[in-house]
């Protein structure tokens, strides 16, 4: 190999490498700083665009999660609306039968009607519960989204606690109804508090399947994005020592020329 002075092929070659040694070392850098896999877009664009997708979907799952728990939190006030309605007609019930003993004089009936009228109010008030605006009760139904992409619903029941009472709150005193009547208001209600208590155990569900799913994409994208330290460190230590030695043959290339001086002395 001629030796000459205006071009050093071996010094360019070293600052070549040692230029993209140190461009590896700062990448290594960067991951383990960061601990994502993709610092950039040139490093992944597939991955980078996949990822992205991933947690859209992983954010519209959570938001599906709250919207699930949020209809069982309405659930269980208007289970709770329920089961105090049917301690009502319990009472209501309780008084029928008192009301009908034979030793009681004509102001004890009346005072057992002046409760009656009070807990038929109670009830009253019971049917027009709201939960965040929305009425607990009414006969209708309301659909939740049980998937992050919408394509799942379910229907949960407004429960129709007027018409499940009305013999009840309709009647102008306690001589007005029967214990059946008093029956079969506790047996609607009852009936009610099964369909509620059917619709939370689906949304209970509901909710298990979107944590599996949420836990699943999180576990994906993480394969896709997050940086093996391990393997990173690797790299790290590997590209460190590139480097160092890069410069010191860089070094080495630059001083070479020098000895054609020599032959010039």
């Amino acid at each position: 190999m001629s030796l000459v002075i205006n071009t050093n092929t071996a010094a360019s070659t070293a600052s070549r490498n040692l230029n993209h040694s140190n461009s590896m070392l700062q990448k290594s850098l960067a991951r383990l700083s960061s601990g994502s896999k993709i610092t950039a877009p040139a490093d992944d664009a597939g991955g980078l665009a996949v990822s992205m997708k991933m947690e859209a979907a992983i954010r519209r799952t959570d938001a599906a999660s709250s919207n699930v728990a949020n209809a069982v939190s309405f659930l269980q006030t208007q289970d709770g609306s329920m089961k105090s309605a049917g301690k009502v007609l319990e009472r209501i019930a309780e008084l029928k039968t008192l009301s009908t003993d034979v030793t009681k004089s004509a102001s004890d009936i009346a005072n057992y009607d002046t409760e009656f009228t009070a807990l038929k109010a109670e009830l009253t008030n019971q049917t027009t519960n709201t939960f965040n605006g929305v009425d607990l009760f009414g006969g209708g139904t309301l659909t939740v989204e049980t998937s992050e992409d919408g394509s799942q619903t379910l229907d949960i029941t407004q429960a129709d606690l007027a018409t499940d009472t009305t013999t009840i709150t309709a009647a102008a005193n306690l001589a007005a109804i029967t214990t059946t009547d008093v029956s079969d208001a506790i047996t609607n209600v009852a009936t009610s508090r099964a369909q509620n208590g059917a619709d939370s155990s689906r949304l209970g569900f509901s909710s298990d399947i979107l944590a599996v799913n949420k836990a699943n994409l999180e576990a994906a994208n993480s394969r896709i994005v997050d940086v093996d330290v391990a393997e990173e460190s690797t790299r790290l230590a590997r590209n460190n020592i590139l480097v160092q030695a890069g410069s010191a043959m860089l070094a080495q290339a630059n001083a070479a020329s020098q000895s054609a001086l020599r032959l010039l002395q």
